[in-house]
C-alpha cells in the first residue's frame, strides 16, 4: 500500500524526505485529534446512535451520510468543540510524536477552522510534552475557506488537512496541500495525500534531528 500511495505523490514533487520542517502546518480535528472517534462515542453515549462506524461518515455533511437528526449532530460538535478534553477527545496515533520531532527542528504551525483557541489550548496542552508545546503555534481561522491567507503569512507551503474542498482550494491557489485521508474524503479528489502520520514522516527531512 504504501509503494502505491508513493506512486501518487512522486509526480507532484512531494518525495520522502523532501520536506523542509519549518514549510508545513497542520489542520487539527481529523488530523492530529481524530473528531471522528469522539463524534461516534458521544453519539452512541448520549443519545444511542451505536450502529455508526467511521467509513459510515463519507462527507463533511454528516447528515448527508448518516441516519442522524441534524440537531444532534450539532450538538456534538458543539460538545466537542466547546470542551475538548471534557468530551474526551484523542489525538490520532503517531500525531503527538511527529509532532514533537518536528518542533525539535522547527516551530510548528496548526492552523485550524474552529473559531474559539481555549479548547485546542487545553488539549494540547494534556498532550503535548512542555517542549513540544512551547514551540506550537495556534492559529484559529473561525472559518474553513480561508485559511491560504494565514498559510502564506506563515511562509509555509505545504499544508495537511483532512477536507478535501480545503486542499483543492490551497492547490489552486499554488500551495502544495496534502489531504489526510479519511473516510469522508477519499474518492472526492486527486491531490496528493497520506494515510496515516508514519507516511507523513517519511516525507519530511529529519536530517538535522539529534537524538
Amino acid at each position: 500500500m504504501n509503494s502505491n500511495h508513493r506512486a501518487v505523490l512522486a509526480p507532484r514533487g512531494i518525495l520522502p524526505g523532501s520536506i523542509r520542517p519549518d514549510s508545513i502546518g497542520f489542520d487539527f480535528d481529523g488530523v492530529i485529534a481524530d473528531i471522528a472517534e469522539a463524534f461516534i462515542r458521544i453519539a452512541c453515549r448520549d443519545y444511542g446512535y451505536c450502529a455508526i462506524a467511521p467509513e459510515d461518515i463519507c462527507s463533511f455533511q454528516l447528515e448527508q451520510c448518516l441516519p442522524i437528526d441534524g440537531g444532534v449532530v450539532e450538538s456534538i460538535f458543539a460538545a466537542i468543540l466547546e470542551d475538548s478534553v471534557g468530551s474526551g477527545l484523542k489525538p490520532i496515533t503517531g500525531a503527538i510524536a511527529t509532532l514533537s520531532r518536528l518542533s525539535r527542528l522547527a516551530p510548528v504551525t496548526i492552523i485550524t477552522a474552529r473559531p474559539e483557541r481555549r479548547p485546542v489550548l487545553d488539549w494540547l496542552e494534556l498532550h503535548c510534552p512542555p517542549q513540544t508545546l512551547r514551540r506550537i503555534e495556534l492559529i484559529v481561522t473561525g472559518d474553513h475557506d480561508n485559511k491560504e491567507s494565514f498559510i502564506r503569512a506563515c511562509n509555509l507551503r505545504h499544508f495537511i488537512d483532512d477536507r478535501a474542498r480545503t486542499c483543492r482550494q490551497l492547490a489552486e491557489a499554488g500551495l502544495e496541500p496534502i489531504v489526510y485521508s479519511q473516510p469522508w474524503n477519499r474518492d472526492r479528489h486527486d491531490l496528493p495525500s497520506v494515510i496515516d502520520w508514519h507516511e507523513l514522516a517519511e516525507l519530511v527531512d529529519f536530517r538535522g534531528e539529534t537524538a
